[in-house]
């Protein structure tokens, strides 16, 4: 997995609305920073990365670059009961329940 996606999933999920300016804006320098396409591992490492809530938009970037992986859909972790939408976002837009449990 490349350092930068490593940084991204080093330092949790994507914080909720209420967190500080510069929190949302390293998060999302960070989320830039890492070129498409991503691999199916860095995919599924990065999908256990969704907040609360869409994070001022950046949630749809991290859909995004999931969504460029190439091959067949990445097995992810199933999210568990506490976990946002973003799960089913992801399964979707893949078409089908993809989560492992």
């Amino acid at each position: 997995m490349r350092p930068e996606v490593q940084t991204f999933v080093a330092h949790g999920p994507l914080p909720d609305w209420d967190a500080s300016e510069e929190e949302i804006d390293r998060r999302e320098r960070q989320l830039t920073a890492i070129s498409r396409p991503v691999t199916p591992e860095e995919a599924a490492a990065l999908a256990t990365c969704f907040g609360p809530d869409d994070c001022y938009g950046i949630a749809w970037t991290l859909v995004h670059l999931i969504e460029t992986a190439p091959g067949s859909v990445p097995q992810l972790e199933d999210p568990g009961p506490d976990a946002d939408d973003w799960a089913e976002v992801l399964r979707a837009r893949w078409g089908g329940n993809h989560l492992t449990t």
